[in-house]
């Protein structure tokens, strides 16, 4: 169950959130806010493929 609680919230952030891959961020000049998101986005990540 927790699991597929994490892949809907992948599915979430995917439509959510930004992608700063695609917009090639460079995470030393990243703000709080933006290292929030991309750190948020990797737990979530990580937990849905386990």
């Amino acid at each position: 169950m927790k699991q597929a609680l994490f892949k809907f919230l992948a599915k979430v952030n995917k439509l959510l959130f930004p992608s700063y891959a695609k917009r090639q961020l460079d995470l030393s000049k990243a703000s709080k806010f933006q290292m929030a998101i991309v750190g948020w986005r990797y737990y979530v990540t990580t937990n849905s493929l386990d």
